[in-house]
């Protein structure tokens, strides 16, 4: 991957090899799927290398895990099913009539459920180390929750060890029958009979044992994660809020374009029409020649401005050149000095390429208007199906992420199931940095 480097004098056009394509937005928090492994989910960013993964605030990730581990940890999960099912036995039967009273109902599900929390947390604590489960830190389920799984966990879990110790037998009976057939004791047709009924005990063992672990998993993200039913709701909320965003975005745009031609573009074509106006009743060889010159210049001008504003409404070259020389002419219009590093050698998504032209248009735009800055840096670069465009300036700060035009931005990058920092303390520096996922 090469770099490429630009300031506000640009260098000459080059073309990129394209080969990258925008990732549906139904992904960034799709419900998790349980399978007899563990805890799989959707995450932003996905692990080609099968590298542990680590979940964030709201999302529970499966790393990989070895079948000695996922057997130990099944074996295990046996062991604390049955202090679950002693813990259930005696302190129900002790707080039991205390929960039946409704004076001290609250006190004793409070100690009920402080004692279940602790063996929770054991369990969770095996499904982390023995199958790589990494669950949210700062979720925290319930006390019908918390009860809830340690009740259906010790089920599942006894249920575990009745399967296993049936395994168990079916391998001893196995040396038995082995044995027997090197003594010579057996005969063909025993030999069959035996053999078959061993094998449909081991299918039957090995079916159990993964319809048991898929359960162990599913149960564990219930309690030690945002449920599907939790992760769905969210998800149409976010659908919901990113929508009205849009909508917010598109309207302030359409006021700013007809701000912009009607403040600029017919201000500048009403003066034009006066020096033309003064041209044609002017007397004397000179006075048409200046006035002339003067619309001329207005031209130009009006030209100029009216090239500015069709390119913040969206720029050609970004279809005819593509992002690279798009950023270059944002460079070149910039009020300031900006530097551009651009590392992206394959193709861009056609949205994805347009957020971030915009990211980087009017984060510049604000540099140059509101922060006094001097320099303004923008660095675009490509990782693991991430691209990253970062704008730095040295200006004064204080930049107000919730402003119109950086709420914006945020609409449009999320839109895209990307994420918007701004980090611009008082004082400054400012850093803006949008995160568009590619796959």
């Amino acid at each position: 991957m090469t770099r490429h480097s630009r300031t506000s004098a640009g260098a000459p056009p080059a073309e990129q090899n394209r080969s990258c394509s925008l990732r549906p937005a139904a992904l960034r928090s799709t419900p998790v799927q349980g399978n007899s492994a563990g805890i799989t989910a959707a995450h932003p960013l996905p692990n080609p290398r099968g590298q542990d993964v680590h979940g964030d605030d709201d999302t529970t990730v499966t790393a990989p895990a070895s079948r000695v581990r996922r057997c130990a940890g099944t074996l295990l999960g046996c062991a604390t099913a049955f202090l679950g099912l002693l813990y259930l036995l005696v302190v129900g039967t002790v707080l039991g009539p205390f929960l039946l009273w409704p004076t001290t109902r609250t006190t004793a599900l409070a100690a009920l459920t402080a004692g279940a929390r602790r063996l929770t947390a054991l369990e969770r604590a095996r499904r982390a180390v023995l199958f790589g489960d990494r669950f949210p830190e700062h979720y925290e389920a319930s006390a019908q929750q918390t009860l809830r799984y340690l009740a259906a966990r010790t089920y599942a879990g006894l249920l575990s060890s009745v399967v296993v110790a049936l395994l168990g037998f079916g391998m001893v009976l196995a040396g038995l029958l082995a044995v027997g057939l090197a003594r010579g004791s057996l005969g063909w047709d025993e030999l069959l009979l035996q053999t078959s009924l061993g094998g449909v005990l081991l299918f039957l063992d090995v079916q159990g044992l993964r319809t048991l672990g898929a359960l162990d998993a599913r149960l564990a993200r219930e309690c030690f994660g945002p449920s599907e039913r939790d992760m769905l709701r969210q998800r149409i909320d976010d659908l919901a809020a990113s929508r009205a965003a849009v909508v917010q975005a598109v309207d302030t745009e359409r006021r700013r374009i007809e701000r912009d031609l009607h403040d600029g573009i017919q201000q500048r074509l009403v003066a034009l029409g006066m020096l033309l106006g003064r041209a044609r009743r002017a007397r004397g060889p000179e006075q048409p020649d200046t006035l002339l010159r003067q619309a001329h210049q207005e031209t130009q001008d009006l030209l100029a401005e009216l090239r500015e504003v069709t390119w913040r409404i969206y720029p050609s070259a970004l279809d005819s050149l593509g992002l690279e020389e798009a950023l270059s002419g944002v460079s070149e219009r910039a009020a300031l000095p900006v530097r551009t590093e651009f590392d992206v050698t394959v193709e861009l998504p056609r949205a994805v390429e347009t957020a971030a032209y915009f990211v980087v248009s009017e984060s510049v735009t604000n540099a140059a208007k509101h922060s006094g800055a001097t320099d303004v840096s923008v660095r675009v670069g490509l990782h693991d199906r991430l691209l990253t465009v970062r704008i730095s300036d040295n200006g004064r700060g204080g930049a107000d992420p919730t402003g119109s035009g950086l709420s914006g931005l945020s609409s449009r990058v999320a839109a895209l199931d990307g994420v918007l920092h701004v980090d611009s303390p008082d004082g400054g520096p400012t850093t803006i940095t949008a995160e568009l996922p590619c796959a």
